[in-house]
């Protein structure tokens, strides 16, 4: 826990100043306020921080809807160079990027690192895009007529994004967007101001995008309401894409509904891992442990309750818990380290209520379970009660729940009976066992023979019930952020009853 960061050096000595991006202009907030961005291993101030307000989002609006025609109107050739180029960009600041994403929001090198590859995965596929909101020639049964259906971008879409994988997220909120002709407005958590907002705008402005065509605001804690409700509310902006929390998603989605805005929604997750006897045993425990606890758990996939058949239960415990208990917690600097920091003290406390409750409830702690601040160590629990707010709601860290079950069909009713269906994985020796139970799993997400955490910028991401609705990805983006258009023509005036 002591090993220096070997990308410090990458990290600015004194604290960055951080302005909204508007209009393709670095500017301060309209009230002057600012904060502090910490980092959640140190403590230290990594950057101070412009705090907008709804008067900035409005203006950060105009400045999208002024940029909007000119750019729905570029050609493809030209969308397509911006985002290759930016991609390029990307690339080369690759290790600075990935000791940006450690210092602000406490992820290993590691996952880091899978956040740069996929962002830039992210841009080259995108750059196809420009070629590919195309429509399709109709039939029609009045004489004369020629029927199409066309594609056209939306407007501005505005993109309200999270900070637990902060580049990737905002990424896929404006990227695809953008790509198909769209412009828009970014709003970042307040935990990772850069690396989930003013750096994808750096990044745009050195790959040539024109001026408006992504506006980023940023606020302090506790300001995001009021940035969201001007956003959601403003004529201009035709889609909302949101990732984050079930609670906060539904208060978004009934505030678009008045103002009738369609809103992509990526929400909360309360994943299953099922784990079938006949399962390699030593490959299950790996793929178990990296599911529940890769970024220190704080990734919407992760596997939150794991289901094991009762004949290989005892041993998988064993192993698994051995396996949790030894995960190096620390320093997110540190490439050993694998449990880092969460991402600040109220997440933190949080933990420790929950886990604290399901013990005083009747649980079982079979690894970790006590805070070392500012981490809190991979932890495993048993027989945690289905009436405890561990069981019935997501709670983001490094902890998970084991269950012993007697057949693949419960293990299926247990996990359908969350009211979350974001992602989950089946791990059995049998893959077309595994597809039968992945047709029965009620999730958006289904993975057999790996664990949840899974992604790829082209696969249709989002999920059910409470998790959301809506499909990111570049070979759906074009449902999402573009309206379908009928459009006739005739050579000939039409034959008319009157």
């Amino acid at each position: 826990m002591t090993r220096p960061d070997p990308t410090a050096d990458l990290r600015p000595a004194t604290p960055r100043v951080v302005r909204h991006y508007i209009g393709g202009e670095w500017t301060e907030p309209l009230g002057g306020g600012t904060y502090r961005d910490c980092e959640p291993w140190t403590g230290s101030v990594l950057a101070t921080v412009a705090a907008g307000g709804a008067d900035d989002a409005r203006r950060a609006v105009d400045a999208a809807r002024t940029a909007f025609d000119g750019w729905a109107d570029t050609l493809p050739a030209e969308r397509q160079q911006i985002l290759l180029r930016t991609g390029d960009a990307l690339q080369r600041r690759r290790e600075e990027v990935v000791a940006l994403l450690s210092a602000e929001t406490g992820c290993g090198r590691r996952y880091a690192t899978i956040q740069v590859d996929f962002s830039v995965s992210l841009l080259r596929q995108a750059a196809g895009l420009p070629y590919a909101a195309v429509g399709q020639v109709l039939p029609s049964d009045i004489p004369g007529t020629r029927a199409l259906a066309v594609r056209r971008p939306v407007g501005v879409v505005a993109a309200i994004a999270p900070w637990n994988a902060s580049l990737v997220l905002s990424g896929r909120g404006v990227v695809g967007p953008i790509a198909l002709g769209n412009t828009v407005v970014l709003k970042p958590s307040e935990e990772s101001p850069i690396t989930g907002g003013t750096l994808w705008a750096e990044l745009f402005a050195e790959g040539g995008l024109p001026p408006g065509v992504l506006n980023v605001v940023t606020h302090a804690p506790g300001d995001a309401g009021a940035i969201g409700d001007a956003l959601i509310s403003h004529p201009s902006v035709r889609r909302i894409d949101f990732t984050g929390s079930t609670p906060t998603g539904r208060r978004l989605a009934e505030t678009a509904g008045r103002h009738l805005k369609r809103v992509v929604l990526q929400l909360s997750g309360q994943n299953p891992l099922i784990v079938l006897a006949d399962a390699d045993l030593p490959r299950a425990v790996d793929a178990a442990v990296y599911g529940a606890f890769v970024h220190q758990g704080q990734v919407c996939m992760c596997a939150r309750r794991i289901f094991v058949e009762r004949p290989i239960a005892e041993e998988f415990t064993r192993l698994f818990t051995a396996k949790a208990a030894a995960l190096p917690t620390g320093d997110p600097g540190d490439p050993r380290t694998v449990v880092g920091p969460v991402i600040n003290k109220w997440a933190l406390s949080l933990l420790t209520r929950r886990v604290e409750e399901a013990v005083s409830m009747g649980a079982r702690v079979l690894t970790g379970g006590t805070a070392e601040p500012p981490c809190y160590p991979a932890t495993v629990l048993t027989d945690v009660p289905e009436d405890a707010e561990l069981a019935f709601d997501e709670t983001f860290g490094p902890v998970v729940m084991l269950e012993t079950v007697d057949s693949a069909d419960e293990a299926v009713e247990r996990a359908n009976a969350s009211r979350y269906g974001l992602a989950a994985g089946v791990l059995t020796g049998d893959p077309h066992r595994g597809l039968e139970v992945a047709r029965r799993l009620e999730a958006g997400i289904v993975h057999v023979n790996d664990q949840p955490v899974n992604d790829e910028p082209q696969m249709p991401f989002g999920g059910v019930k409470d998790s959301g609705w809506g499909r990111f990805g570049t070979g759906f983006a074009a449902e999402e952020f573009t309206e379908l258009k009928w459009v006739t023509v005739r050579a000939e005036p039409r034959d008319l009853a009157f």
